[in-house]
């Protein structure tokens, strides 16, 4: 029992990497699955929970540990400008950066071609980041003034479950094109379709 409790001790202190990745690695399957639930799906495609889960614990639990690293280097104090600024510059270079990392690489794991992954770009991110921006912010004030550095890429993943369950919508929506044409003639037309198409979606639900 005692070692039990000295390997619980080490892990917990010594492995922040690990632990997000095992949070991720359950929670964003998790996010998955509620979305498919929320959705109705007659049946629930694990598939897609373990691409999740993949990206979840390869990708964005690692990528958040860098970042709080890189942050707190530069902005080593917890004190409210030293927040506000870490809170700021993620805003602006992070989030963007690792919204399209996702749009991209969930849409190429889903065995889909470059050129996919850059409609699918195009056409979900600036909604997206949008509504991001009006979440992410307050949480990651709480998250850099109040948690602990150690702690910060687990509570993330616990306050990512619900922001994955919009993500696996956002990612499940159709680029659908239109008949009055045919986008094939025209790539550009094609993706002025798709991207209306998305909009009209992404606005609905947002009322």
């Amino acid at each position: 029992m005692t070692q039990i409790s000295k390997f619980a001790q080490f892990f917990s202190w010594k492995r922040p990497l690990s632990r997000g990745m095992i949070s991720y690695a359950l929670i964003w399957p998790a996010g998955s699955l509620i979305q498919q639930t929320i959705a109705a799906e007659e049946k629930y495609d694990f598939i897609k929970a373990a691409r999740y889960s993949l990206w979840g614990s390869c990708y964005v639990a690692p990528a958040l540990h860098t970042w709080y690293t890189i942050a707190n280097r530069i902005w080593p104090l917890t004190n409210m400008r030293s927040v506000l600024a870490k809170v700021i510059a993620e805003q602006l270079t992070f989030s963007p950066f690792a919204m399209s990392c996702f749009l991209i690489g969930m849409t190429l794991l889903e065995g889909k071609t470059i050129q996919d992954a850059k409609n699918e770009l195009e056409a979900k991110f600036i909604p997206t980041y949008k509504i991001g921006l009006c979440v992410w912010p307050a949480i990651q004030t709480f998250n850099y003034f109040v948690i602990k550095e150690k702690n910060r890429v687990v509570f993330m993943s616990f306050c990512s479950l619900l922001w994955t369950v919009f993500l696996a919508y956002v990612k499940q929506q159709e680029l659908q094109s239109t008949t009055v044409a045919d986008p094939a003639s025209s790539p550009q037309l094609a993706q002025a379709i798709t991207k209306d198409s998305y909009l009209k979606t992404i606005n609905t639900a947002e009322r």
